[in-house]
């Protein structure tokens, strides 16, 4: 039976991730290094981000039909849009627009409470119309509404790269 040699650790003594460690010194911003740096970040909507998921819909409606000369599947495929875009619509004007999210904006906790609110509304309101899409579209296509879904949603990751491309070109 053969023995393995001991371990030796080469850390040094006061590790870089140890508690002790010397920070960097924090410096607050002054009032006007915090306007600038207010002023070079991006401005983001998230009605600009539901216009776009809404726009991405319908074209792919409008493609779904033409490539597959099928009125049924254009409407599957726009529905499945629609369960995307109706959702983030009404949890939109939640965040932005309604009388909760007046009262609760000063206040970081209850703002949280509001969102895990307005995502569960929104949760909801997606699986009730899924539920509801073959009583809704006449000849439902199931992939034709998957697909629909699928590019509505992949528009939040286009908006991510579009606002961190952003981010990068301000520095």
């Amino acid at each position: 039976m053969t023995t393995m040699p001991p371990v030796e650790s080469k850390a040094t003594q006061q590790d870089e991730w140890e508690d002790g460690a010397q920070d960097p010194e924090f410096k607050p911003l002054t009032r006007e290094e915090a306007r600038q740096w207010r002023a070079s970040q991006p401005v983001f909507s998230v009605w600009r981000l539901v216009g776009v998921q809404l726009l991405a819909g319908v074209a792919t409606g409008l493609l779904g039909w033409l490539l597959m000369q099928s009125v049924s599947v254009g409407w599957s495929v726009l529905y499945g849009a629609a369960s995307v875009v109706i959702p983030s619509a009404l949890m939109a004007y939640g965040l932005t627009s309604s009388a909760l999210a007046r009262l609760t904006s000063g206040f970081a906790q209850a703002a949280f409470a509001g969102f895990l609110l307005w995502e569960g509304v929104k949760v909801l309101l997606v699986v009730a119309m899924l539920w509801l899409a073959p009583t809704v579209v006449p000849e439902l296509n199931w992939l034709g509404l998957l697909a629909g879904l699928v590019v509505v949603l992949k528009v939040y990751w286009l908006g991510l790269w579009i606002q961190t491309r952003r981010s990068n070109e301000n520095g």
